[in-house]
């Protein structure tokens, strides 16, 4: 099977192994989301490492840009989760046209999904960083963080809705190709900015979102210039690009309860960082350290949650119904075998993991005991994030919303309250609320997959 900058083939999609191109549509993913991750991970050392006195309100604010802007990601599901189901059944069917009509309709709401939101979150940061951070100084810092990087998340937004397209058609390699170089620029920007090199004055904690700012625009011109160039048959035309007909709304149809949930969730993420956040900044920058690193855990499976929709999609698209169930329990057994690693590098793992990232002994007392309860359920979140993954290729996003709303709402927050606020157990006993939430969408989203009522799903 032959994988080149255009992607896996539509015939090896829908004819050839299941589990090697599976493999070959993941991978490229997989390091995407590494880098990804990497980057994150960085932008939390940096900000760790600033010095004495600094470095908590530091991480503090580098933690909550970071929520903020997978708030942006989720909303920019408005229009992905559409652009990804409906590409792919397009391709599944060989109806090209019609997929290059779903890209420019995509590629104009992601556009307009991203400027609304930075026109939302440059006044209201104040209000955004206020209700979580009890000092005014990490207040001030983190909402100057997230005003600079509303910027960035403009450009995001195309990076976005344009991987989602290519996605679709089977293209896994050039999005990942493209975050290599975003990469490379975020961590090379923000390192100068930071400290300050040469000429290059030293901007401290802002060097770092100035350098993330810098490399999202670099990775959203750079996927502009590629589908005005036509890659994988998906080209950009200023006709195309100006009209919102029936595609558009099926876009959203797909893509509106997909970002509900998605801002359900993050919403319940945001109110338990108000209960993280009453445990005192020691606590706050041990849960931000250690979210961070769990993000290894959503590396492989996003990466097998995306390869799952492509062949889910673009089997259903061509009637292979048997073969889009067999992908998502492929995709997810795959990606297990993976998680059963990240358990135990979790667990043994802690200790070393804390007192690299942060020179805090009270962060790591904190972080340490919490982090070996959550890697040992990196399982059922791996089978939570793919199956819900699959089912967003089959165009099947309101059982997942509902889903994501018991868990977050009815699991997630009243236990972590319970057990961290009410029962005194700090930090630990607000992670037993985010793992109990973990095991309930587990278990759920991998009920309604096999229960196959995602097959009947009209797009």
């Amino acid at each position: 099977m032959r994988l080149s900058l255009g992607g896996v083939r539509r015939e090896a999609i829908l004819t050839g192994s299941l589990r090697s191109t599976l493999l070959q549509l993941a991978l490229p993913v997989l390091l995407e989301q590494f880098l990804s991750f990497c980057v994150g991970l960085y932008d939390t050392f940096l900000a760790g490492h600033l010095g004495e006195g600094v470095s908590d309100v530091a991480t503090a604010a580098v933690g909550i840009g970071a929520y903020i802007s997978w708030l942006a990601t989720l909303l920019f599901s408005f229009v992905s989760a559409g652009t990804t189901a409906l590409v792919a059944r397009a391709q599944g069917r060989g109806d090209v046209p019609e997929a290059v009509r779903v890209t420019n309709q995509s590629f104009t709401l992601g556009l307009m999904v991203g400027a609304l939101f930075a026109a939302c979150i440059i006044p209201t940061a104040g209000i955004v960083v206020g209700f979580l951070l009890p000092t005014e100084e990490a207040a001030v810092i983190a909402a100057r963080y997230l005003r600079i990087d509303a910027i960035g998340l403009i450009f995001s937004s195309l990076s976005y809705v344009g991987a989602a397209a290519l996605r679709g058609s089977g293209n896994t390699r050039l999005p990942m190709l493209m975050f290599v170089v975003v990469a490379a620029v975020n961590v090379v920007a923000s390192s100068t900015l930071v400290f300050g090199l040469g000429p290059v004055p030293e901007f401290g904690i802002d060097g770092i979102v100035f350098g993330t700012v810098i490399a999202r625009m670099t990775g959203g011109l750079l996927m502009t210039i590629a589908l005005i160039a036509g890659v994988s048959g998906l080209r950009l035309k200023l006709a195309e690009l100006r009209k919102l007909d029936d595609i558009a709304r099926r876009i959203l149809n797909i893509g509106i309860p997909a970002a509900l949930d998605g801002i359900a969730m993050w919403m319940g993420h945001y109110l338990f960082l108000k209960i993280v956040g009453s445990f005192g900044e020691t606590a706050f920058a041990a849960h931000i350290v250690g979210i961070r690193v769990e993000a290894l855990t959503y590396l492989p499976a996003v990466a097998w949650a995306a390869a799952a929709a492509t062949m889910i999609g673009q089997s259903l698209g061509e009637g292979l119904h048997d073969r889009a169930r067999r992908a998502g329990h492929e995709a997810v057994l795959q990606c297990g075998v993976l998680g059963v690693f990240i358990t135990i590098a979790f667990y043994f793992g802690a200790g070393l993991i804390y007192h690299t990232m942060n020179n805090s002994e009270a962060v790591a007392a904190v972080g340490v005991p919490a982090f070996r309860m959550v890697a040992l359920f990196q399982l059922p979140l791996i089978a939570a994030i793919v199956y819900a993954g699959g089912l967003r290729g089959a165009g099947d996003t309101r059982i997942p919303m509902w889903i994501t709303l018991f868990t977050t709402l009815v699991v997630r927050l009243p236990a972590a309250w319970l057990f961290g606020v009410v029962l005194g157990g700090g930090l630990y006993g607000a992670w037993i609320g985010m793992c109990l939430d973990m095991l309930f969408r587990g278990v759920l989203l991998s009920v309604r997959f096999w229960r196959g009522g995602w097959e009947r799903v009209r797009v």
